[in-house]
């Protein structure tokens, strides 16, 4: 069973598989779940932006959300392959944004900085969510798993434990991956 709402146990993987065979009901059910656990997603994905933002963490959970119900065939193998998609949207929609107000696409003047310190509230923010984007292209071409690891950890604020559950590895190969994950994106975005 998954996180008790309203008192009640409630499967949420179970919904998501009902809702994946054409169940409608089940998506009623879980839209009031899922939306509690998407915004919470999108408030870390927001805290990366600019202050001055135009995207609001609910429109950005609407925006991921409506996009995630119309994916055709889709077969959610649990609630964490759920998460990681959303995480996934929701960075795709932040590039599209940042992209759409004018960034440079290249960075051009913009300070270089590591993985770590591109949470830091920062007025080149769109640059680097951009750079941070196309580094995280070129990693998932390189090594996918490292890619995921870093998407599902950073984007979804998953921890080792969850992560390596969703990847069906152990959490130490996860902390390792995720280490040299943060590396070899620093350099990429040094560069």
């Amino acid at each position: 069973m998954e996180p008790l709402q309203a008192g009640h146990p409630v499967d949420v993987t179970g919904l998501l598989r009902a809702w994946s065979a054409g169940d409608r009901s089940a998506l009623d059910q879980l839209a009031p779940i899922l939306h509690a656990e998407l915004k919470r997603i999108a408030r870390r994905c927001m805290m990366r932006e600019r202050p001055d933002h135009t995207l609001q963490p609910t429109a950005l959970v609407n925006e991921a959300f409506l996009r995630l119900i119309n994916v055709q065939g889709a077969e959610w193998q649990d609630r964490a392959h759920f998460f990681a998609l959303s995480a996934q949207m929701m960075r795709r929609i932040l590039v599209k944004s940042a992209i759409a107000r004018g960034a440079s696409k290249r960075g051009g003047s913009a300070r270089k900085v590591s993985l770590e310190d591109a949470v830091i509230v920062s007025p080149k923010r769109d640059v680097q969510i951009i750079k941070l984007d196309e580094a995280l292209e070129e990693l998932a071409r390189v090594d996918p798993r490292k890619a995921q690891i870093v998407e599902l950890r950073f984007f979804a604020g998953m921890n080792f434990e969850e992560i390596a559950a969703v990847l069906k590895v152990s959490s130490r190969t996860i902390v390792r991956e995720w280490s040299v994950s943060k590396a070899w994106l620093a350099r990429e975005m040094d560069r």
